[in-house]
């Protein structure tokens, strides 16, 4: 039998977790987080176990991985496949760093658009509206 002043409600758990209750309930339909069992007449109670899966599925997700991802990464919770958690480690390296690279580049554009905008003298047309209808070719 649990002992309720270790456990805590799905509300306690959101608190302690800093998130809404409906992302406890959305990560438990995803099989992310389990949902403990209701006792008859009772509702259902959450430990600290369940803090730390949530948090590791927050700090993931704030690392970019997508809820598969960390599906996969909670199959490897144990430990003894850090082989195959650094290569997914790995393959979100590779595809953030692609992001950047892209990223840098959608920055030069706008940064141009902001140019030619701010040079731009009385009100005949907007540079940056006129370049978007045109579609940007230096990307």
């Amino acid at each position: 039998m649990q002992n309720k002043s270790n456990t805590m409600t799905i509300g306690g758990l959101a608190k302690a977790a800093d998130v809404h209750i409906e992302t406890i309930r959305y990560y438990q339909r995803r099989g992310l987080l389990k949902e403990p069992d209701r006792p008859l007449g009772g509702i259902r109670r959450y430990e600290s176990t369940d803090i730390d899966r949530l948090m590791f599925v927050k700090t993931a997700k704030e690392l970019g991985f997508s809820l598969n991802e960390i599906s996969d990464l909670l199959r490897l919770e144990d430990g003894a496949n850090c082989l195959e958690a650094s290569a997914l480690a790995e393959h979100k390296l590779e595809h953030v760093r692609k992001k950047i690279v892209r990223l840098k580049r959608i920055e030069k554009v706008l940064r141009e658009m902001v140019g030619r905008c701010h040079a731009q003298q009385g009100n005949v047309f907007c540079p940056l509206i006129e370049s978007l209808h045109e579609g940007i070719t230096k990307a």
